[in-house]
Order: structure tokens, then C-alpha cells, then sequence
């Protein structure tokens, strides 16, 4: 509104009126559209010409501007395009390369102790790492240890990613985990199950532990050596270990054997 009959004309007629007489083609028509944008903060003649190939006064506003109903880009539009090339200036950040997925094998020795692991793993550009991983005591299968920037380079400057470890229990030959606790299946003769008695049991530990059977124990029940289980992790507690006993029936009797068998049979046993 530089121009002093436009701004006469629009106190006389008000806003409505104006833009009745007035296209918005004329209301711009002489402006310089360099010092418009610079206004509204959008930068100098590097934007215009971004957005208009260099266009710039009233000859370049004619070209590319024709009004609301005229097929070409209204005001609004120009500002659009002028903040979209304002944001297209800027990069985009740096990203964060792919992290990385390792299972490492663990048994329950290791699991029972914690310490630290050293493995080694190879990146998909073929080169290969060693890192070493410290395990917690107790931990269960299926967690993820990260550890940070081991995982693949970023492909535009980021951090690299990460390498998580996921944990995965080995199968054990003589127990069975069951969350903290330990599950050991032992056979005992039936005369330990009827008349009672103790026996010895192995533990993780390596140790060997008196366990008491008690008299009229019936086969598949457990019996609890409290404490002797898995720690748990974070928390310092331990489990427990757990005696699965079976009665175990001979399947070869020798001939005396066979007559106190017969005997106890006879006496309802």
C-alpha cells in the first residue's frame, strides 16, 4: 500500500470495497517482491529466484502472479512456496545406523556365575569385531544386553547403531530351569520311598548335598533344597532347587529278591 491513491481509495471504501475495485494483481503491481519476502523473514533474492527463476519487480510479479481467478498462484501460495523452499534449504540430520542382533549361547555354569564374555561378530560390509559382553548372574533366556555404537556405520555421518545381545540358555544334561528355580529328576528304590532314609543329590554348584527323603514319599514328588536354585537378577535373592523323585522298579528280580517281594505281596504291600 505504498502507492497513495490505492491507500486513498482503500480508507474511502473500506477492505471489501477495495478488493471490489482492485484486483490483488493491482494492489502488488509495482512492488518488489525481494523486499516482501525479506519481511517476512524468508531471506533474500536466493529465495525469490528459488521459487521464481530470478523473476523480481513488477515484471516478474506479472508473470508469475495473475490473480485469484486467473489460473496463476495467489498470494498465499507465493508464501508457501517460499517457506517450503525455506525448509528444503536445510539438511536433514544425520541418522543412526542399523542396529545389530547377536543370540549367544549361554549354560546354566555360566548363568549361575555371571563374569565376562568376549565374542565375535561380523558387520555387513564383511568386516569383523570383538567385544566383550559382561553377563549378569541370573539372567533369563531372552533378554537383550546393548551395547552402544557396535552396530553398523550410518550411511550420512550419524552414530552408529547398536549391538544387542540376546541371550538364549543352552540345554543342560542333568537339570531343568524353571525361572530362578532348578528342576532335578531323581530315581530312588521303593524301599527308600516306603521305609524313608536320605540321599545324596548333586547341585550346580558342583557340590554334592544331603537331601531327606521322607518314609511314604509317592513317585513324582518334589522335594525343595532351599536355596541351591539360580540368583536372581538384580535382586541378590537365590532360587531354589528342586528333587523330582521317581520310585525306579527293577525289571530283573533275583530269586530271593523276588521271594520278599512275593512275601509283601502276600501282606497286602
Amino acid at each position: 500500500m505504498s502507492d497513495s491513491k490505492k491507500r486513498q481509495q482503500y480508507d474511502t471504501f473500506g477492505d471489501s470495497g477495495f478488493h471490489q475495485r482492485f484486483t490483488q494483481e493491482d494492489i502488488f503491481r509495482g512492488s518488489d517482491l525481494h523486499e516482501i519476502f525479506k519481511e517476512f523473514g524468508f531471506g533474500s533474492g536466493e529465495m525469490f529466484s528459488r521459487i521464481f527463476g530470478g523473476a523480481r519487480g513488477t515484471g516478474g510479479f506479472k508473470t508469475y502472479y495473475t490473480g485469484s481467478g486467473g489460473g496463476g498462484f495467489g498470494f498465499e501460495d507465493l508464501f508457501k512456496g517460499a517457506a517450503g523452499a525455506q525448509r528444503g534449504s536445510h539438511q536433514e540430520p544425520p541418522a543412526k545406523g542399523p542396529d545389530l542382533l547377536y543370540e549367544l549361547p549361554l549354560t546354566l555354569e555360566e548363568i549361575v556365575d555371571g563374569g565376562s564374555k568376549v565374542i565375535s561378530y561380523r558387520r555387513r560390509d564383511g568386516s569383523s569385531e570383538r567385544v566383550s559382553v559382561k553377563i549378569p548372574a541370573g539372567i533369563e533366556e531372552g533378554k537383550k544386553l546393548r551395547v552402544p555404537g557396535k552396530g553398523e556405520p550410518s550411511s550420512n555421518g550419524g552414530p552408529a547403531g547398536d549391538l544387542y545381545i540376546k541371550i538364549k540358555v543352552a540345554p543342560h544334561m542333568v537339570f531343568e530351569r524353571s525361572g530362578q528355580d532348578l528342576i532335578l529328576r531323581q530315581e530312588i528304590p521303593f524301599s527308600l520311598a516306603a521305609l524313608g532314609g536320605s540321599i545324596s543329590i548333586p547341585t550346580l554348584s558342583g557340590k554334592t548335598v544331603k537331601l531327606r527323603v521322607p518314609a511314604g514319599t509317592m513317585s513324582h514328588t518334589r522335594l525343595r533344597l532351599k536355596g541351591h536354585g539360580l540368583p536372581a537378577m538384580g535382586s541378590g535373592g537365590m532360587g531354589d532347587q528342586y528333587v523330582q523323585v521317581l520310585i525306579s522298579v527293577p525289571k530283573k528280580l533275583k530269586r530271593e529278591q523276588k521271594k520278599l517281594i512275593q512275601s509283601l505281596a502276600e501282606q497286602g504291600l
